[in-house]
């Protein structure tokens, strides 16, 4: 953040000081978690259900902040103090973008896709000028203004990811950050229990490119005809990106190598150039060119462009991460989270990996799908089926109709089994893995990632290198129960930054 006294941070988010120093300049970062705290920084406390942030107030100011910006006073400790934290850090951050005119404000939205997107436009314009872009997915009321802040002097580019749990959520956001470039990715139907349609989904997307300014830039996926339609809620300026004829910026003569990495030759205004990713999945073409359109509107020659595509990289965890196991097996643990779209992705990438290999997916729920719950999960099912994946683990009964749609596809090789949970599926297998295959493992945050981290080189008690007998039994166990829940918060994030807006 840019250094601030805190009497300027008092004004900024309408606060009162106590036994506070006005000119005590905050110098470092912004943080709610005590434990990141450093010189100079500045501790926001936030009361929750469990933990109350406040209690950590003193050990901040003690690990160098130099006040604590809070609800209730806290004795002996330096206070900004506030109505309500949410508010004022959102204040903060338009107070200090204010202060950064030269900042261009990148935003993005979509219904999958939003943080590998983001890490690709973060690691592009990081070669044009110093960039903040920072890994995981800070979307959401704390998250967002959280990222703002860690913009100071130097930055020339603000990648922010815009996140929603429905009607006018994007429009706060762009309220604390109006975007200069906005991108938009897809609509799907991801949280559609939150938003009654996709129809209302794309609505609620739109509110990003109606905050443009007349002289900003609307990036949008020319293949989604959703996104499309985006165009005419915008007065800024319009690039389509995509593999559409009409698309500006657009990929033809698109292949895929045995790893499944896509090669394409990018096509833009000013000519042609080869592109040959690094990052699996057909999905990832798409993320790309857009992530090329927002590099190529700030000014990056075409040649160089072409060469940073293929130099590209995942920086955020759990997201078609592809690792090899000693014997063989090849694991894409995309287990972050899941929708229908995004684990549609992912299984046409599972299946690029398959090439006369076993494709085995681990598949657990996905969550936020109101009454397009049980077909969301069926719609996945067919799929697998339909892409010959050959062996289904599908995780607790919440995602039973997976297996059920799965088994249904009478055209169908492949088998599936219905586990109780990740530790069943851990079991199923140590006792089914076979050298040379290649594992899927998605859900939403319901530890499925428990599965990806047991298939990992070294893991304690985790599966162990594949036998070089044991076909699977093609069975079709059934079981009951639900799935564990989401990690636990730590003490001090009482409000997590990346929440699971769509």
């Amino acid at each position: 953040m840019i250094p601030l006294t805190l009497a300027e941070v008092a004004a900024a988010v309408d606060g009162r000081l106590v036994a506070a120093d006005p000119d005590a300049r905050v110098t470092g970062t912004v943080e709610y978690d005590s434990r990141k705290v450093t010189a100079g920084g500045l501790f926001v406390a936030f009361p929750g259900e469990r933990v109350d942030g406040h209690h950590y107030a003193a050990a901040a100011v003690a690990a160098g902040a130099v006040a604590v910006l809070g609800t209730r006073q806290v004795a002996g400790v330096p206070m900004v103090l506030v109505a309500d934290g949410l508010t004022a850090m959102a204040a903060l951050a338009r107070a200090v973008l204010a202060r950064l005119p030269e900042v261009t404000v990148i935003g993005l939205t979509g219904s999958s896709g939003k943080t590998t997107t983001k890490d690709l436009i973060g690691q592009l314009v990081g070669r044009l000028g110093p960039t903040v872009a920072p890994a995981g997915s800070p979307n959401n009321e704390l998250g967002h203004p959280w990222t703002v802040l860690r913009a100071d002097e130097n930055t020339r580019y603000l990648v922010l990811e815009k996140g929603a749990r429905g009607p006018g959520h994007i429009r706060f956001l762009c309220g604390i950050a109006r975007p200069r470039i906005a991108v938009e990715i897809n609509v799907g139907v991801a949280h559609i229990g939150e938003f009654g349609s996709r129809e209302g989904i794309a609505a609620a997307k739109g509110e990003l490119v109606e905050a443009l300014p007349p002289d900003g830039l609307a990036v949008l996926n020319a293949d989604d005809p959703l996104v499309r339609a985006m165009a005419d809620r915008t007065t800024a300026r319009v690039v389509l990106a995509g593999e559409a004829a009409d698309a500006q910026v657009r990929a033809v003569d698109v292949r895929p190598d045995a790893r499944g990495r896509y090669s394409y030759t990018l096509v833009t205004p000013e000519g042609r150039v080869p592109v040959r990713l690094g990052l699996t999945g057909a999905h990832q073409v798409g993320n790309s060119l857009l992530a090329a359109a927002v590099a190529r509107e700030l000014g990056m020659p075409l040649p160089d462009l072409g060469a940073a595509l293929g130099e590209l990289g995942l920086r955020s965890t759990r997201r078609m991460d592809v690792f090899d196991r000693p014997d063989g097996v090849t694991v894409i643990d995309d287990s972050y989270n899941a929708n229908p779209a995004s684990t549609g992705a992912a299984l046409r990438a599972l299946a690029g990996l398959g090439d006369g290999r076993r494709t085995v997916a681990v598949l657990g729920y996905m969550a936020e799908l109101g009454p397009y719950e049980r077909d969301g999960h069926a719609e996945v099912g067919r799929l697998a089926a339909e892409l010959n994946i050959d062996r289904l683990l599908v995780v607790a009964e919440a995602a039973a109709p997976i297996h059920e749609a799965a088994r249904s596809v009478g055209t169908w090789g492949g088998t599936s089994v219905l586990v109780t949970d990740q530790a069943a599926a851990v079991e199923e297998l140590r006792r089914e893995l076979r050298p040379g295959d290649a594992v899927l493992v998605k859900g939403s945050r319901y530890r499925t990632w428990e599965v990806a981290d047991a298939l990992r080189p070294g893991a304690a008690d985790g599966v162990p290198p594949a036998a070089p007998t044991g076909p699977a039994d093609g069975s079709s166990a059934t079981g009951s129960g639900a799935t564990g829940g989401g990690a636990g918060a730590v003490a001090d994030e009482t409000i997590p930054t990346e929440g699971e807006p769509a």
